[in-house]
């Protein structure tokens, strides 16, 4: 049995190609011989989503990896920004000071970090920046 996030997939193509439910049978019998998306599976699922895309269906991109930015308080939202502006710069993901935050204070998220730390965090970044030529 597939997964409920490739059973989707497969219902989303279906829906998106215009097939009439008499089609998409005929596309799941010729390809992997089954009657129902839910018979597919592992070894045989793959080439259902490759003839849909054949066919002229696009999957969707996969989200993109990371985290989220962190909303903190507005206390420290000019600090917070420095941060997300040299790591923008840098080309770094939030994880990067996440590691940062890991490495210098044993805490594991940036939103977790005192004003001071925070602060020191900052000077860090642009110790960084300056380094690799940027302008911090």
């Amino acid at each position: 049995m597939i997964s409920k996030g490739k059973l989707a997939q497969i219902h989303i193509a279906k829906s998106q190609l215009g097939l009439g439910d008499d089609e998409y049978r005929a596309i799941l019998a010729r390809v992997a011989g089954v009657s129902s998306a839910k018979q597919l599976t592992n070894r045989n699922v793959g080439a259902v989503i490759t003839e849909f895309q054949r066919l002229g269906w696009t999957p969707k991109p996969a989200r993109k990896a990371g985290r989220r930015a962190p909303r903190p308080p507005a206390t420290r939202q000019a600090v917070m920004a420095k941060v997300e502006a040299l790591l923008t710069d840098a080309g770094r993901p939030w994880a990067y000071a996440d590691g940062m935050a890991q490495r210098m204070f044993q805490t594991e998220r940036v939103d977790w970090l005192d004003d001071d730390q925070l602060q020191r965090l900052m000077q860090a970044l642009i110790i960084d920046a300056k380094r690799h030529g940027g302008d911090g």
